[in-house]
């Protein structure tokens, strides 16, 4: 069962951040209210509404038929327009920014059911001036129908307003990368809540290798039911590739102790979801890449922005230190405190290598930049680790910062400044 949720939950994932996702729910409603106004409008309604509320019926068909077309041209103009600035934001996104976060911009649903407001607007009025019959008599004019449509087409327009004031926002670069930050914190926090202390397994070169069932982006997984499975069949699991990693056809995917049968191991490669889609809400780690991206691509010659640089280390200061507080390996067990499943993560070196190498390379010689990174170094050696390791890398990746700016940077004002804070990392004590 817990297999079916999670994939359910990536399939979800992946629907919901297509931009048509919403515009073809709303449409579908659309179609179905005007089908539900044609029976409503079978049974009399318009004949009661003229008789109870005479103000709210139109006389004349051509009225009628007039304000419906208007309401499906101004439709159609606005749609266009719209589509239009969503394909600017997300082209100023990936030329400004990175490639990388459209998925998430993409995603925003309240742009989704913006548009979707525009389609279903255009799709109702044209089914209802359809009915629309010049030669006809006041009880037959769709009156009920077209009231809808007015009230339609009002929520439109008062949609469109806030849709211009929603994409002016998300553009903005401090929305972006704060988007980014809640969800990797999020699902950050969540492996921390559920981690245990077992070191997990030793000596893994006798158990039985398995291959990844199919090239692409290994995204998620299901550990709750790979958890029962292992319990049930007495067996244990280490999950070898990383979440996020793309995984060729002869690449392992995972280990276990006692060889899995052929029917057994179908229903094991179900339990793991691939994608080409980089959906943060999965993997804190893509957050953190695209974070540290956004900065590095600020510091392009193009671009130019120390200070969108800066602001990435703020997020990535918090993340790294929230990072400090998960072990390098994820270790679940069964109901007697037995290890039975364990799962490979990016260790902390490797992340935080990850994330400077680029800033070191291209922020160098920027003394604004490589003070705010010395001193999120500085911060990192003040808060709570589980493994006393982590400071020593973080004084390894103070000592290669220092030898990038001591050869690059010409003021040696500035260069003293960040070498007494390389001496209080150095010599801060945990």
């Amino acid at each position: 069962m817990m297999k079916i949720l999670t994939r359910i939950k990536s399939f979800y994932n992946a629907t919901t951040s297509s931009i048509a996702f919403y515009p073809v729910l709303i449409a579908i409603a659309a179609i179905l209210l005007a089908s539900g106004a044609k029976i409503a409008e079978g049974a009399g309604v318009s004949e009661l509404i003229s008789e109870h509320a005479p103000l709210l019926i139109l006389h004349d068909a051509d009225t009628a038929r007039n304000l419906l077309t208007t309401f499906i041209a101004g439709g159609i103009s606005i749609l266009v327009f719209s589509f239009s600035m969503v394909m600017l934001l997300l082209n100023q996104a990936a030329t400004n920014y990175s490639p990388r976060i459209l998925p998430n911009l993409i995603s925003e649903k309240k742009h989704q059911f913006v548009l979707g407001i525009f389609f279903g607007t255009i799709l109702y009025s044209i089914m209802i001036v359809l009915d629309v019959d010049p030669s006809g008599n006041d009880y037959q004019l769709p009156s009920f129908s077209i009231i809808i449509s007015i009230a339609i087409a009002l929520t439109a327009l008062t949609a469109f307003i806030y849709f211009i004031h929603s994409i002016s926002s998300s553009i903005q670069i401090n929305h972006i990368m704060r988007e980014i930050f809640t969800l990797s914190r999020k699902h950050l926090q969540i492996i921390i809540d559920g981690q245990n202390d077992h070191p997990g397994f030793d000596n893994l070169e006798s158990w039985y290798e398995y291959k990844t069932p199919q090239a692409g982006t290994f995204q998620n997984l299901s550990t709750t039911a790979l958890k029962e499975f292992m319990q049930t069949s007495k067996n244990k699991m280490h999950v070898l590739s990383l979440k996020g990693s793309y995984l060729r056809d002869e690449d392992i995917i995972f280990k276990t102790k006692n060889k899995v049968s052929d029917e057994d191991l179908e229903q094991l490669y179900k339990n793991f979801n691939f994608s080409n889609t980089e959906l943060v809400s999965d993997n804190y780690i893509l957050g953190v890449k695209q974070i540290a991206e956004i900065g590095i691509k600020a510091m392009s010659p193009g671009v130019n922005d120390p200070g969108t640089a800066v602001d990435t280390l703020n997020y990535l200061t918090e993340l790294l230190a929230l990072r400090m507080l998960k072990n390098d390996t994820n270790v679940i067990c069964n109901d007697e405190e037995e290890p039975i499943l364990s799962l490979n993560d990016l260790e902390f070196s490797d992340m935080i290598y990850h994330v400077l190498a680029p800033y070191r390379q291209y922020c160098k010689h920027d003394f604004t930049v490589m003070y705010k990174i010395f001193d999120m170094l500085l911060y990192l050696m003040t808060v709570k680790a589980v493994n006393h390791k982590f400071y020593e890398i973080i004084r390894y990746q103070t000592k290669l910062c220092l030898m990038d700016v001591e050869s690059n940077m010409e003021n040696k004002e500035d260069l003293k400044k960040l070498q007494r804070i390389a001496e209080k990392i150095s010599g801060h004590e945990n």
